[in-house]
């Protein structure tokens, strides 16, 4: 087993009076990661503290096997990141900000302009990177500040909000990127998002937070697998025994107002009940398939309570 990128053991964090994480445990070892939670469910805090910016009032955190509380400075140098605001010097040019940026994180000045280079070029930027940033559009700055998380080579790459105010085109081209990176293995990332979608097309896991704590932790595929898949049908020319016939598949049925509602086990597909109504000469005319989604298992999440400790 590989071992964990980012650990949390009772983390708790309290600024002024108020307690805003509350004894996290997890260990992280996927390639993507999604953090969901609605507002105030402590994902900025979290990221913060992982950065250093917040001290751990008790407990702690690691990444890459190293302590926030005591090795900070060497864990930035470990981590990009790619913040949901703006944090740019308007008249800079894109190719002299994102070179500072590879120079802060410890590269020397000429490897720092090179890797510049070649950041701007990977997020589609090469043509502008001599512009100033104050001229660049949402979907330019928000390329911008990707490179720059990306132009030192970091172990793990925190991204929160990698989509937001974008076009639909541009938000193509975020997540083409991001599932590009997953695909190269080098970097774990980690996507705070608080659109599902932009989860399930990047994400191998997703941690949901709920008021300071984990309320939910999943492998995504295992998650889908595992999710039953619900059918409702309505038909023609049954003659009252097509329920009977689709529970002899292994499926389980009931039927109410004229409608077959079944969930299908593993194994069995639409495809098969297709073929069981055409051997029996029925007309399938209405039918709804739902598996259960992200959204399914975020609202689920919200009615749970905290993850045990050990669960993760």
């Amino acid at each position: 087993m590989t071992a964990p990128h980012i650990e949390l053991e009772d983390l708790r964090v309290t600024l002024g009076k108020r307690e805003i994480l509350r004894g996290l445990n997890l260990q992280l070892r996927g390639l993507t990661v999604g953090l969901l939670g609605p507002n105030g469910a402590g994902k900025s805090t979290l990221i913060s503290t992982l950065l250093g910016f917040w001290t751990p009032s008790a407990g702690t955190a690691r990444v890459m096997g190293l302590d926030v509380r005591t090795q900070a400075r060497e864990i930035r140098a470990l981590i990009g990141y790619m913040p949901e605001n703006d944090c740019f010097i308007a008249n800079m040019s894109a190719i002299s900000f994102v070179r500072l940026g590879a120079e802060l994180s410890g590269l020397p000045p000429d490897q720092a302009l090179e890797r510049a280079h070649e950041a701007l070029f990977y997020v589609g930027l090469g043509e502008a990177r001599y512009r100033k940033l104050g001229a660049f559009s949402l979907g330019m700055k928000q390329m911008a500040k990707l490179a720059t998380a990306i132009v030192h080579g970091p172990k793990v790459l925190i991204l929160d909000e990698p989509t937001n105010g974008l076009d639909p085109q541009a938000r193509t081209r975020m997540i083409k990127l991001i599932q590009e990176m997953r695909a190269l293995g080098t970097m774990h990332i980690v996507i705070c998002s608080h659109l599902l979608r932009d989860i399930e097309e990047t994400c191998e896991e997703a941690v949901i937070l709920k008021a300071g704590q984990i309320v939910h932790y999943s492998n995504l595929e295992e998650e889908r697998a595992s999710n039953r898949r619900f059918v409702e049908m309505e038909t023609e020319g049954d003659d009252g025994t097509f329920a009977d016939a689709i529970g002899k598949l292994g499926c389980v049925c009931s039927v109410t107002a004229g409608k077959i509602r079944t969930v299908l086990p593993e194994g069995i597909e639409i495809r098969d009940i297709y073929r069981l109504a055409a051997d029996r000469d029925i007309q399938l005319r209405r039918l709804n398939y739902k598996r259960d989604s992200l959204e399914d298992i975020f609202l689920k999440a919200m009615d749970a309570k905290e993850v045990p400790v050990g669960r993760l």
